[in-house]
Order: C-alpha cells, then structure tokens, then sequence
C-alpha cells in the first residue's frame, strides 16, 4: 500500500484517470491518502477524511510513508478557519490556501502559517455562522471551496469547520445522524435531504430557524422549507422534494 498527501491549494479528484473526466471532488491542502492503484501518470486515491475515492495527477501530490499517513491521522484538529490564507514555501514563496485547508503537515512540507486555525470542535450553534462563510459562492458540481462547491460538499465543509466528518455525497451523508419525524423538530444545523422521482437521494442543506434553508443551488443560498420541500423564493416555486432531516449533532 502506498500513500500520499496533498501539497497544493485545491486539486481536482476526477472519476477517470485523465484531465477532461468530470471532477467527482476536490482534495485541499493538507489532506491524506491512501494510494489504491498507481499508473504513469495518474493514482487511483482514498480520502482517509472521509473515504471518498477518485483519480489524481501523479504530479499534485507527493508520496508519504504508513507512518506519516497515520501520523498525520492521529494528528488534533487544525484547519483553516478564513476564507484564503496563505502559507511560506521555499525562498519565502506565498502560496494561497483555501478554508477548510488542513495544517497538520506544515513541518513535512517546510512551510510556514501564521493565519486563523480552528484547533477545536465548535457547539452546534455555531453551524449556521460557518455555513454563512460561503453564502453566494457558486455551484460547481465536486467543488468544495468558497470558489465553488456542491451541496454535499457545502454541509460536509461546514461540519468539517465545526470539528465534525461527514462523508461526501448527499446520499451518502443520508446514511448518517439520526432521523426526525417532523419538520417542526428540527433545529439550526441539522441536515435536510431530498430525493428525486425515483426515490434517490440528490440535495441536502442545513437547516435554520424559522422554516429557512441554506443550501448550494446555482449558488449558495437561503430559501424557505416547509413540507413538501425547498420554496425558491425568488422562482416562487418548490424546487426540491423534502425526504428527511436528520439530526447528526
């Protein structure tokens, strides 16, 4: 088994082993992983956040060894906590960061942080504070930035910026937490999931007060939420059919 981690801002993880495949997700500074199949020029990789597997250019990453990887997973939290940052490279070089971005290997890397770090986990109040960090950034199908993100990658970034995993995609994170039976038991932060005609799993965002969601469509925005699903204020129509919310913290 090999390993890796990422040395750069933001790399895409593509469903195929070339540059024009979709970008299933997207792998930040700092992040580790496992090495599932090596080829010339791309690695088959699996996020040890959050287990979510895709191809990497071999040339945006550098290779570690079992013990860093499980050094660098045992290591205490230290993210990112604004919205760019920037570390010193070699010969004081800037390079930016993203939020979310983990600090744990800026001694492997030689690199220098004086920035914001979150070092502990956040009450779940403070959920819906964070989610307003990436109020307006744009829709992009696998994005996990400000730049760009998706609704799975919109929660999972939130909750990961709180001290808390979830796993990558919507269906996915449906998995987790415990359900509720009425809309009216839900509390800000809690996760709200939608399902498409066929019954799958296809939209989350987090819950607020007052029967109001934040959630990434088109950007990331607030709408209302009632039992039928998300009304998009500005279209005046239901835009998501409602499946469940579930409480994870």
């Amino acid at each position: 088994m090999q390993y890796g981690i990422c040395n750069l801002s933001i790399v895409p993880l593509r469903f195929e082993p070339q540059d024009t495949s979709e970008m299933v997700s997207q792998i930040l500074y700092g992040e580790h992983f496992k090495v599932l199949e090596q080829r010339k020029k791309w690695s088959k990789i699996r996020l040890a956040f959050d287990n979510y597997e895709g191809w990497v250019d071999n040339k945006q990453f550098l290779e570690i060894t079992a013990e860093k990887y499980n050094e660098f997973d045992k290591h205490p939290l230290s993210i990112v906590g604004d919205l760019i940052e920037f570390v010193s490279c070699k010969n004081n070089q800037l390079m930016p960061i993203p939020l979310g971005s983990s600090l744990g290997a800026l001694d492997f890397f030689n690199h220098h942080y004086e920035g914001t770090r979150i070092i502990k986990p956040q009450e779940k109040k403070n959920i819906i504070n964070t989610a307003f960090l990436f109020l307006n950034a744009p829709y992009l199908w696998g994005g996990k930035t400000n730049f760009g993100i998706d609704c799975s990658g919109f929660t999972q970034m939130v909750y990961k910026l709180n001290g808390y995993k979830l796993l990558r995609d919507a269906s996915q994170q449906a998995t987790q937490g415990e359900s509720l039976s009425f809309i009216e038991e839900s509390e800000p932060g809690d996760l709200a999931f939608f399902d498409n005609d066929e019954g799958a799993i296809t939209h989350v965002g987090i819950m607020m007060k007052d029967n109001y969601i934040i959630h990434a469509h088109g950007k990331v925005r607030i709408d209302r939420i009632d039992h039928s699903g998300i009304y998009n204020i500005d279209k005046r129509v239901h835009t998501h059919k409602l499946r469940v919310i579930k409480r994870i913290i």
